[in-house]
């Protein structure tokens, strides 16, 4: 018996409410950790390449006026 045979005979607050509000229960810390760590690695990742495009403007700053400033 497949799934869609047993949900075809039940009401539709069933099959789009009850069941959504079942896996939440069921799921929920689950898939609020998941998008804890997804949230929290996408912070880390934007951080980082903000991070490093600071560090390389500030080294291409200082490279720049040393260069310009020692052919005088």
């Amino acid at each position: 018996m497949a799934v869609q045979e047993i949900l075809a005979g039940l009401p539709w607050w069933v099959k789009w409410v009850a069941i959504p509000v079942l896996v939440l229960l069921v799921f929920g810390g689950i898939i609020t950790s998941l998008l804890t760590f997804v949230v929290g690695l996408l912070f880390k990742v934007l951080l980082f390449v903000a991070l490093v495009a600071g560090l390389i403007y500030v080294v291409r700053k200082f490279t720049s006026s040393s260069r310009s400033g020692g052919d005088w």
